[in-house]
């Protein structure tokens, strides 16, 4: 097993193929060696298929010797969050209520479009129950850990495929994202995480969060992401809500535009959140930084009201549908926190829920005149630092506090993405939050990229804790 291996980008890995250098059976050989001695720290997986995935990449290595390989991500491996569809694997969304006794004959379309493009699926990542809370732990499959400090959460509710990326586990994950669950993990595992706009990549079966979720990549650059996001939002017609189909090549793209042409504007607080001193001073040091290099930013200190209350009366009418089939057999089995919660969304207030629906189409507009002015808006990704994994949420903070910038951006349906930018004194990363215009994906990686030349971050990895510090 070799780290060098390990931590290769897909995009790397994509011309090594090419080249003959290396051979997808033998980057998921080195793989699974490396998963035997991480993840017994990191509990990152929930479902792993060695055999399937060497049949996989055997398949591959074929496919690149004939000059034939189907994409750029052909024999790359790829984990999947176990709330996703993946043919042949139970997808039991961290929940002891989901029997895995069932067909599971069906891809998502995500991960179809993974499988069309000849990548090496090898694994499910762990998720909080029904994706749900903003770490990663249930009953099912207990705690995920941070690779950086595995005493601390990676956060969630995609800590598994954050926590699996960061620690040279695949260097592709895909997973999702209905209120910040990609880009708070990769802000605290130090990956690059992309909410695509809402719609962007298809998505099957239909959830009662679909207007707020999304599926998106966690990957160590921002180039991996572009590769990944091009496969996956590629149509299916399973989604009605999908966008139509817009076929560019977004790796191809990246370096389009420079950065001194983007207006940017940064606001460390949104106008109504309350963000540790510590991560918000490495936050605008990264900013000052990007001043430095030619970048354009004016401090805003308001953007908008506080969306949060109206978000928390959208979940509450999302989970009373989601939920209702739940008997007391079945919620006994549940967490007792989402529990309550669930039981406290019975019944939920349809016009408290359209109130709330109409707050956020006011939302939305208010972000389209911001966006007249700014390409860009710039944020922390959360306001809080590294926490114990035992936790839900910082000592003496309530579960959701410490997540105040992620979820208006679902509820407008913006692209948005977590870049590392620094450390807090802890030793711990610290993400920047990139937001842009609704449907301007290609932007937000465009300013991604950017960021990544001034701040890069790729070759910075986790030492797994002082225990574990002999393992890189």
């Amino acid at each position: 097993m070799t780290a060098e291996l390990a931590f290769k980008s897909a995009h790397d890995l994509s011309h090594a193929y090419h080249s003959g250098g290396l051979s997808p059976v033998d980057v998921t050989e080195n793989l699974f060696a490396r998963l035997e001695q991480l993840e017994p720290v990191l509990n990152a997986f929930c479902v792993l298929d060695r055999d399937a995935a060497l049949e996989a990449a055997r398949a591959s290595e074929r496919r690149w010797k004939a000059g034939q390989p189907l994409s750029a991500i052909d024999g790359i491996p790829v984990s999947v969050k176990d709330i996703i569809l993946t043919k042949g694997w139970p997808t039991l969304r961290g929940s002891l209520t989901i029997s895995p006794d069932q067909p599971w004959d069906v891809d998502g379309p995500a991960v179809a479009r993974l499988r069309e493009a000849g990548a090496v699926i090898f694994g499910k990542t762990t998720t909080p129950e029904f994706a749900s809370k903003p770490v990663t732990n249930s009953a099912l499959t207990g705690i995920t850990r941070n690779p950086w400090n595995p005493a601390l959460t990676p956060g969630g509710s995609s800590g598994g495929a954050a926590a699996a990326v960061a620690s040279g586990l695949g260097p592709l994950a895909l997973a999702t994202d209905a209120g910040g669950s990609i880009r708070i993990p990769a802000s605290l595992c130090g990956v690059f995480g992309h909410k695509p706009s809402g719609g962007r990549v298809p998505m099957f079966p239909p959830t009662p969060y679909a207007s707020l979720a999304g599926f998106g990549p966690i990957t160590r650059n921002v180039t991996d992401a572009a590769m990944m996001l091009s496969v996956i939002s590629r149509p299916d017609t399973r989604d009605f809500g999908a966008l139509p189909y817009d076929p560019v090549a977004y790796e191809e793209r990246l370096d389009d535009r420079d950065l001194s042409a983007l207006r940017i504007a940064y606001s460390p607080t949104m106008g109504y959140a309350e963000v540790d001193p510590e991560l918000e001073a490495v936050v605008r040091r990264a900013i000052d930084k990007l001043a430095a290099n030619g970048a354009n930013i004016d401090i805003v200190d308001k953007v908008m009201e506080s969306p949060i209350e109206a978000m928390e009366r959208l979940k509450k009418g999302f989970a009373d549908y989601a939920f209702r089939h739940l008997g007391p057999e079945a919620m006994a089995k549940v967490d007792p926190m989402i529990a309550a919660e669930i039981e406290a969304s019975r019944g939920a207030d349809l016009a408290k829920h359209f109130d709330a629906e109409m707050e956020r189409a006011e939302l939305h507009r208010q972000m389209a005149e911001f966006h007249k002015t700014y390409d860009i808006l710039l944020t922390p990704v959360i306001s809080a630092q590294a926490f114990p994994a035992e936790q839900d949420a910082p000592e003496g903070g309530g579960r959701y506090d410490w997540i105040p910038f992620t979820s208006p951006f679902n509820m407008t349906r913006q692209p948005a993405a977590s870049i590392p930018c620094g450390f807090a004194t802890s030793g711990m990363p610290i993400g920047m939050h990139i937001v842009g215009p609704q449907f301007a994906d290609l932007a937000v990686l465009q300013a991604a990229r950017q960021f990544e030349k001034i701040l890069p971050w790729e070759d910075i990895k986790p030492q797994y804790g002082k225990q574990d510090a002999a393992i890189s």
